[in-house]
């Protein structure tokens, strides 16, 4: 079966303005954020997001890669970039593709328990929402009902074929 484009890169584009946009409303009164991307598609669309916000808001923009397997059923402890104080009294963001079961997002939250952050909220590309995990999206770039056998592509990284894909 052949993969149904659902969003195009302008899309995608559009998608990422908003989602900044909501950050800097939501946190117009902070000196920082800090954009934690999980490792491959996510952080791409933090790196993205992190731009965006660069040139719209007067806070300074920390953006940091979580590193994890996501095939893996357990993770080992994720370690952060950076010092504890890069952190601490901050607006965490994690931000990930897709939202499926909310396990991904579970585990990329395990560093942060340990650190004083002031707030962490979730921004995703796209929400399946499927929950498994008691992990919600604050920012949503697209709602997407899908079934379980369905399969969301976020391909962000290749030029060539950026684009949200069903399959």
């Amino acid at each position: 079966m052949n993969p149904t484009q659902i969003l195009s890169a302008d899309q995608i584009r559009q998608k990422v303005r908003r989602i900044a946009s909501q950050l800097y409303e939501t946190n117009f009164d902070e000196a920082a954020l800090v954009l934690a991307g999980v490792a491959g598609e996510g952080y791409e669309l933090a790196r993205r997001l992190a731009d965006e916000l660069k040139q719209i808001a007067p806070f300074s923009v920390t953006l940091v890669q979580i590193d994890l397997d996501k095939s893996q059923k357990a993770q080992p402890v994720i370690e952060l970039p950076g010092s504890s104080g890069t952190y601490t009294d901050r607006v965490v963001v994690l931000i990930d593709d897709v939202l499926y079961s909310g396990r991904t997002l579970a585990f990329s939250l395990q560093p942060f328990l340990s650190v004083p952050v002031r707030k962490i909220q979730v921004a995703v590309l796209v929400n399946r929402n499927h929950p498994r995990y008691p992990i919600a999206a604050d920012f949503i770039g697209l709602e997407l009902v899908t079934t379980l056998n369905e399969h969301v592509d976020v391909i962000l990284s290749d030029s060539a074929r950026e684009g949200v894909y069903l399959r």
